[in-house]
Parts: structure tokens; sequence; C-alpha cells
């Protein structure tokens, strides 16, 4: 007696893929050392990433080299990958079977349009995780030897952004200017004048201390610390151009420079 069995003659490339897994994850300051354990994990299992242009050369580095990377830049003010082709990215590999890695800097759930990216895998019935990740403030203050928040001092932070999708982002300017108020400002280098001219508008002490982080954690930081009245001049004459965060109401600590790491020594302007 003969037994026959079907065997399938279609190939692998005919076969209708299993959806995907969708990860967003925070890629923290630029330090690759201050990526979380199940960040790395997912970077190195990642076969698709598709990443800002503010993710660090370091942590591109520990992505898993067989993945494939897709650089979806945006850039205030200057040329950006559109949104809705950033969502067609996303759902396109997680529809062809892709472990992909979306990867944003900072903490990918502050100032990220993570909201509209779930939308549309929601839309595309595709699911997802979120991995959080160090956001620059956090990163920003432990430079200048500061905290977020201090008792006696200020019970809560604002977190900021300098612009929107529409251009200047316009805040409840008056609510900040009181004395004693800290914000940590993204995005806020290009709108540094219109941020200045509310505030005083609102009348806060033109003294009051800003501090700006240029490139927090990596190895070209800078810190700029000035007063609100020169924020503008400041800014202009030091900044080089690479990611900056803007403190308002803190100074970097006087013994901040004993934090610094020896091996990558960090500017302080005045």
């Amino acid at each position: 007696m003969v037994l026959h069995t079907h065997r399938s003659t279609a190939t692998p490339n005919h076969r209708i893929p299993a959806p995907g897994q969708v990860a967003f994850v925070g890629a923290g300051p630029g330090d690759a050392e201050l990526l979380t354990l199940k960040a790395l994990r997912a970077l190195q299992g990642a076969e698709v990433v598709i990443h800002d242009r503010l993710v660090s050369s370091d942590v591109l580095e520990v992505i898993n080299p067989a993945a494939r990377l897709i650089d979806v830049g945006k850039q205030g003010f200057g040329l950006s990958t559109a949104q809705a082709d950033i969502n067609s990215l996303i759902v396109k590999h997680a529809h062809a079977g892709d472990r992909v890695v979306r990867l944003k800097g900072g903490d990918c759930t502050l100032f990220a349009r993570l909201d509209e990216e779930i939308d549309a895998l929601g839309g595309a019935d595709l699911s997802w995780t979120i991995v959080p990740g160090i956001t620059a403030a956090s990163a920003a203050v432990a430079s200048i030897g500061q905290s977020l928040t201090c008792r006696g001092r200020n019970g809560s932070v604002r977190f900021l952004t300098g612009h929107d999708t529409n251009g200047f982002a316009d805040q409840d300017w008056k609510a900040i200017a009181h004395s004693g108020e800290v914000a940590a400002i993204y995005m806020g280098v290009k709108t540094a004048r219109l941020i200045q001219g509310r505030l005083l508008m609102h009348g806060l002490d033109p003294n009051t201390p800003v501090t700006i982080v240029e490139n927090a954690s990596r190895p070209h930081e800078r810190i700029i610390a000035t007063i609100l009245s020169r924020l503008p001049v400041d800014l202009a004459t030091y900044c080089s151009g690479g990611p900056a965060l803007t403190l308002l109401g803190l100074a970097p600590r006087a013994s901040s420079k004993s934090l610094s790491n020896t091996e990558s020594p960090k500017q302080e302007l005045a």
C-alpha cells in the first residue's frame, strides 16, 4: 500500500506574510549608554529601523547590522519628510512581516507625533508597543548639575515646544512669566527672539537665568549660560546648529564642572 501526501509547491515568496511587529523606541538624547535595555533589545532584533534626524550616530551603531535603516528626518523650518509618508512607511513594512522599530530622539512620547503614527497603525489593524527613552530635558539638567524640580524653588516644570506645524507655537506666556517658574523648551532656538519678547511683555525679569544645552550627553555638548535679556544674541553667537534645549529659570550649578566626563569635556559659555 502506497500512501501519497500532498506537498505544497508554493515558494516562500508566494506566502502571505504575517503582520510584522512595530515598536516605537525612544533613542534618548544621544549617548548610546543612556539607551534602556529594552530599547537595545528592540534595536538589535529589528529588521527595519525608521529613524529621525536627531538620532545620534552612536545609537545607530548598536542597531542590528542586517537591519535596513530609513532616515525620515524632520527639521524645524527646514526640509522634512512628510508625516503621511512616515506613516505609510511604517504600515508598509509592518504589513510585509518585518520587525519594525520607529526610532525617535529622546522620549518617543514627547513632541514626537507619536499619536499620529499609532493611529495609522490602528487604521491598518496593526499592533504596536512603546519603549520610552530618556528625554533631552533630563539629560540637560544632569549636565548642569540641577534638577527639574526643587522643594522651595518650583513644584512643577513645563515642557514646551518653540514651534509646531504652523510655525511659532504660542503658549501661556503670562503663566510662564511668573518668578520661579522652570520650563524646558524644545525646538526653541529659531524662535528665541519671539519667546524672549513674549516673556518680557508679560513682566518676567530680564535677568532671569536661561541655560541652553546643545548636543546634550554627546561628546560635543555645549552649555551656554545666559539671561533672558541676552538670549537671542548669545544663541546666535555660540550655538553651532546641533540639537539644543532651552532651560528657562535654571543656571548651571557652580560645581557642575566636576560632573563633566573627563573623556568628553563640555564647554560652558557665558
